[in-house]
């Protein structure tokens, strides 16, 4: 099994060329739209990580308080929900024993959570535009014969990278959507 590795930062002029190196995707040929992503998400993986970071700390730089305050009430709901989820028989004791208190709580936490929305939405927005803007990249970015080495290498697994192991965990590696592709197109037509 091949070690993990980053790959390595890709120059400025092969990641963002002249506009002949982009194009829109064809909607209609979703296979072929998700290989292109998933072949640049591998390619640029370094390219994509460095920029989320900026566009990260450029968000946070804009707007500290906000991002701070964001990312703590979401880190505080994420543990509360964990937290309730394995204390469900204590909660609703409390909830039968002090139904009053119960509801003030509840009121007290959704005032205070509310009154940090601003916030939360600055914490989101830092971590969604990234992701908008890597998608956007992927699917406009044209593969080049680097791209389609490199990822036929880390296809063959002589190769892992930290994206690659994600897709893989989400299912979208390339093997698999061509096993698909090609089980559905010689599927017998029905007509």
């Amino acid at each position: 099994m091949a070690r993990v590795e980053l790959t390595p930062l890709k120059p400025w002029d092969d990641f963002f060329p002249g506009s002949d190196r982009f194009a829109k995707p064809d909607a209609r040929d979703l296979p072929r739209w998700n290989n292109r992503v998933v072949n640049n998400l591998l390619y640029y993986q370094t390219n994509y990580f460095a920029m989320a970071i900026i566009v990260f700390l450029i968000v946070g730089f804009l707007n500290p308080m906000g991002m701070f305050m964001g990312m703590a009430v979401v880190s505080l709901v994420f543990l509360g929900s964990v937290w309730a989820g394995e204390n469900k028989a204590m909660i609703k004791d409390f909830k039968r024993q002090n139904p009053t208190l119960f509801v003030m709580a509840v009121m007290v936490a959704s005032y205070f959570l509310m009154s940090l929305f601003d916030g939360v939405m600055v914490f989101m927005f830092g971590i969604t535009f990234p992701i908008l803007l890597i998608f956007v990249h992927a699917s406009l970015r044209l593969r080049n014969m680097k791209n389609k080495l490199e990822n036929k290498i880390e296809g063959a697994g002589l190769k892992k990278s930290p994206m690659g192991i994600l897709l893989e965990a989400l299912g979208q590696q390339e093997e698999s959507l061509q096993k698909i592709q090609e089980f559905l197109e010689g599927k017998p037509k029905e007509g």
